[in-house]
């Protein structure tokens, strides 16, 4: 009498082996999930980012281009004479100050969380 439980025979392939055609398929696949697609969101990301500060930073430099136009025209001492320095001081301040409160909203625990 022959067990029916016998075990298969070296060589011989299961129903539930897969096929060389199919493990490089599920490689290709996993290898564009886990490496492509993020990092074509990353691309896209520095994209945004980088045209929001290029954007950012013109508006600024405008910004403050005005301002150093307003004390000149407003302030008749700043334009000139020894005091024209005084334009530019002022906007040097402005600098700064712009530059203070976007320093202090950078957060360093929110910088390394993924959104949800």
């Amino acid at each position: 009498m022959a067990d029916t439980n016998e075990r298969p025979l070296l060589g011989t392939p299961k129903k539930d082996d897969a096929s060389l055609g199919d493990v490089v398929q599920f490689v290709k696949g996993y290898a564009e999930q886990e490496i492509k697609d993020p990092l074509l969101g990353a691309g896209r990301w520095l994209a945004f980012g980088a045209a929001g500060a290029v954007a950012l930073g013109l508006g600024l430099m405008l910004l403050l281009l005005g301002v150093l136009r307003l004390v000149q025209t407003e302030w008749e001492r700043s334009s000139s004479g020894a005091l024209s320095w005084i334009a530019y001081g002022v906007t040097l301040l402005v600098t700064l100050a712009i530059l203070a409160v976007t320093l202090l909203q950078i957060k360093k625990t929110t910088l390394n969380n993924e959104p949800k």
